[in-house]
This record gives C-alpha cells, sequence and structure tokens, in this order.
C-alpha cells in the first residue's frame, strides 16, 4: 500500500475509526445488492426486527451467514488486505457478518455503544468494516467518539428497553450522553462521513458509535474481522451475536491455495 493508506492507518490507531473511499468495485457490489436482497427474503434464525411496532419504518438485523452466500466470503477476501495493514496484523480472519437495514422513514436511533462487550472475543485486532449499498448523508451515517477505542469498555445495554443483560448494573461505567454534550457545545470530538455504494467505515470494537433513523433506504453490510492480537474467550451470558463454540473462523489473509472458506479456527 501506498503513503496514503499509511497515512489512514495512523489517523485508525488516534481515532479508532477511519473512512475507506472506493474500496469496492462495482460488479461485485452488484453481487452484494444481490445476496443482500436474497438474505432479506430468507433471513436466518437470528435476524430480528430491532424498531418498535409504532416507528414508520423497520429496522431489520441480520448476522452469521457468511456460509449461506458466497458473496459475502468474496467481499470479505477483497477487503482483507487492507483490512489487515489497517490494523497493523499479519493475518485477517472472518469473526462474522453483520446485515443491518433500516427501511425509508426508520425513527429508531442505534444508541450510542461499543461492539466489544457484546462479543465472544478480545484483543487490539478486533475490527468491523461498515459497507452501505445506498448512498447515506452525513446526517444519517454512523458517527464515533474519536479516541474512545482506547477504553474503558462501557455497560452494554440491550438497544430497545435499556436493560443491563450483560454485565450486573454498576459493574462498568454507563455510556456518557454524548448527544446532550454535543448541543451544549462541550462534548467530545465526534467523526462521521457521507459514504457512497464502494465506500466503507473502519472501526475498532470498542469505538463508541450510533446512528440515526433514516429518511430513505439504507442498506448495510458489516463485516467483522480478527487478527493477530485476537483470542476466543468464554463468556458467561448471551453474546451477540451467539456463535457456537465450535465454530471456525476463516483465514482470509494471508492465504494459501490449500485453504478454503471452512478452514482456520483460530487458537
Amino acid at each position: 500500500m501506498g503513503a496514503g493508506v499509511v497515512s489512514l492507518a495512523e489517523q485508525f490507531a488516534v481515532d479508532g475509526a477511519v473512512v475507506l473511499r472506493g474500496i469496492v468495485p462495482g460488479e461485485l457490489l452488484e453481487r452484494m445488492e444481490a445476496a443482500v436482497e436474497a438474505n432479506l427474503a430468507e433471513p436466518s434464525e437470528l435476524a430480528m426486527v430491532a424498531s418498535g411496532e409504532g416507528d414508520p419504518g423497520r429496522f431489520v438485523e441480520d448476522f452469521c451467514n457468511w456460509e449461506r452466500f458466497d458473496e459475502y466470503v468474496a467481499l470479505a477476501r477483497h477487503v482483507a488486505p487492507m483490512v489487515g495493514e489497517m490494523m497493523g496484523s499479519q493475518s485477517v480472519r472472518l469473526y462474522h457478518d453483520h446485515l443491518l437495514v433500516k427501511e425509508a422513514g426508520t425513527a429508531q436511533r442505534t444508541p450510542w455503544h461499543q461492539d466489544q462487550p457484546y462479543y465472544d472475543v478480545e484483543g487490539r485486532h478486533v475490527v468491523s468494516l461498515w459497507m452501505p449499498l445506498d448512498p447515506v448523508p452525513r446526517e444519517a451515517t454512523l458517527e464515533f467518539v474519536a479516541g474512545s477505542h482506547l477504553g474503558p469498555w462501557l455497560m452494554p445495554r440491550s438497544f430497545m428497553d435499556d436493560q443491563a443483560k450483560w454485565f450486573p448494573d454498576g459493574a462498568l461505567e454507563e455510556v456518557p450522553d454524548v448527544d446532550a454534550a454535543r448541543e451544549r457545545g462541550d462534548g467530545p470530538l465526534i467523526v462521521g462521513w457521507a459514504l457512497e455504494p464502494g465506500d466503507g467505515v473502519l472501526f475498532h470494537a470498542l469505538a463508541l458509535h450510533s446512528a440515526p433513523g433514516t429518511s430513505r433506504r439504507r442498506r448495510v453490510l458489516s463485516l467483522r474481522f480478527l487478527g493477530d492480537d485476537s483470542r476466543r474467550v468464554e463468556r458467561s451470558w448471551r453474546t451477540s451475536p451467539p456463535i457456537p463454540a465450535d465454530a471456525t473462523f476463516p483465514l482470509l489473509s494471508p492465504r494459501s491455495a490449500r485453504q478454503d472458506v471452512h478452514d482456520g479456527v483460530m487458537s
């Protein structure tokens, strides 16, 4: 990669989130769009509606469909070398995929949260690449508190009813009221970008982030990756998503000719 990527990697290390422009070519985008529509038509058992009954739109999520849709693996392989360089890892594995579709008029805001406390992996090299299939204006995009990936862990709560279902109340510091601080003008630095299909936002699993509702349809596939400094851990709670104890995480980069999408049990 060139000097531009080095600069982006430095920005990622400081902010915990960075935008990557035009990383998915048109042909692969077309394949992705077809796969996402097929996924929506035939959701998995992990699919859920994450918006309330009174919401004028509809927010649908689904997880862990890479074994059903080769296009998801093709996309993961395509971006894996850049992901590895950005997070400073020799190896890149696919942790899981996460489909997030907010239909036009969805009012449900994704509250400020970190992904890490919901996962059954830990380490410096746990990241997501959030890739929209529709244009996303700045006012409807994913936002991040710059530098929050440096910690600490913050209390994870259920999005719909704000309940602590993983750690007991008081076990971790609560997520700060970022929006109130922003309105007062004394909040932390918040970063976010208008996006076009083909762009992606790479962010660390500890990066505090949120997304508003949307007036137009917004289809996003987020791929989660693991690097050298990541490990699987046993949790006493149901993780999101729940992944079987014997699951494998495909090695995407570097890749030998003998490996296929079912290889690579992370040690």
